[in-house]
């Protein structure tokens, strides 16, 4: 073997590896390496570990573990550490990671050096990292040596693909703190849409949660926190738990928890304690439906508030957006100009006062069973009473809760 033939074998394999493959077959590589990743961090870091939505088999459980030390250098403990963490402290100053508090541009761009920061940390590790994996391979290697998986891994990038395997190797490393890090925990709380009126300003950023394993679904999840399945509309794609239930029927894993689906018992005529009890238990699907009624009641008003001439275009499009909102959260200047709003809408002023009431139903701890359903049954009958169809309407489907 001469040495222009040893130097030309050793350029062909710095510039294809060992595998020999085209650019179209390298990238699908990367994207179906960078999707188990994925699946890995939702499946066995987010709905298992953090919030014990399921129960894997030790099977499934060691792969996305040594899958997730290969491609992130990822240890479990931190990782559910921080999560618990932030739902704990979510949208305040304790967040690891708010685009509330710390701004959008610092969580999306450095939400990974906000997490290593917050790992240091060994108050939140000792409060927020209780069960989690503390056996001999993960004393041993996964957590005393992190940095060897990802080491190893750009060995196996260059040896199976040569030179751009240190790019599939950079979009390995970068793949989980841009979607992560900085999809999820920034843009995933401030901007997209809402189902649900949850406590902090989580939203979902896409129905299709597919890229990003079913995260992508964020207010549904913030809603729901120990629910194993993240999409609650029929239109929703939850592609992560399309993969928990392929688990569960090869006997893998068992689902534990999920979000509470509301039942009906039609033709009611009075709420009753049952009534109460499942309007309380799904308090979030019921004021989801009461902010329909809200834009029903609004369409109806609508065009008798266009005539009024000392109404402007832009001030009634803020309202309509500020009868959305959950009362809670009004600033003040919110609540004057609703209050200006009022003076021409008793109906829509009713919408929203009957809203507060509503609310304040799950909210009274301090209030016996009875006196709770009394409130209730006050709020079915006024609300009948008022004469607003989309009020009426929704009454009608709120006393049919079992």
């Amino acid at each position: 073997m001469t040495l222009s033939s040893v130097l030309h074998d050793v350029l062909q394999f710095m510039a294809t590896g060992i595998t020999d493959l085209s650019a179209w077959q390298v990238f699908l590589y990367t994207m179906v390496v960078t999707h188990i990743t994925i699946a890995s961090v939702t499946i066995y870091l987010h709905r298992h570990q953090a919030h014990r939505a399921l129960e894997l088999h030790a099977i499934p459980s060691h792969f996305f573990r040594f899958w997730l030390w290969l491609t992130t250098g990822q240890v479990t403990k931190e990782w559910a550490a921080i999560h618990r963490k932030h739902h704990a402290k979510c949208d305040t100053e304790e967040d690891p990671h708010s685009p509330v508090t710390r701004g959008i541009k610092k969580v999306f761009w450095e939400g990974a050096e906000l997490y290593r920061a917050e790992s240091k940390n060994m108050e939140t590790m000792a409060k927020y990292g209780h069960g989690t994996p503390t056996d001999w391979i993960e004393r041993n290697l996964y957590t005393k040596y992190s940095w060897l998986g990802v080491v190893s891994l750009f060995v196996i990038n260059f040896v199976l693909f040569g030179v751009i395997g240190i790019s599939v190797w950079a979009v390995q490393m970068m793949w989980i703190p841009i979607t992560a890090a900085g999809i999820i925990n920034g843009i995933g709380h401030y901007w997209g849409y809402r189902n649900y009126d949850c406590a902090d300003a989580a939203t979902n950023i896409i129905p299709f949660g597919i890229l990003i394993g079913g995260e992508e679904l964020h207010n549904n999840h913030h809603t729901y926190a120990t629910s194993a399945k993240l999409s609650s509309k029929w239109y929703e794609i939850d592609i992560g738990w399309a993969y928990i239930r392929a688990l569960e029927m090869l006997g893998l894993a068992k689902v534990k928890k999920l979000a509470p689906a509301p039942k009906f018992s039609h033709g009611k005529l009075e709420a009753d304690f049952e009534t109460l009890q499942s309007v309380i238990a799904n308090r979030y699907d019921v004021m989801a439906k009461y902010a329909k009624s809200i834009k029903h009641a609004w369409k109806e008003e609508l065009e008798h508030l266009k005539h009024k001439a000392e109404l402007e275009k832009r001030f009634l499009k803020s309202s309509r957006k500020l009868m959305q909102r959950e009362p809670g959260k009004l600033a003040d200047a919110h609540h004057e100009q609703l209050s200006e709003l009022f003076q021409h809408s008793k109906a829509l002023e009713t919408m929203h006062h009957m809203r507060v009431e509503l609310g304040a139903i799950w909210e009274r701890s301090h209030f016996t069973r009875e006196q709770l359903l009394q409130k209730l049954q006050d709020w079915c009958t006024r609300a009948e009473a008022s004469g607003i169809k989309s009020l009426q309407d929704f009454s009608l489907r709120l006393r049919s809760y079992a």
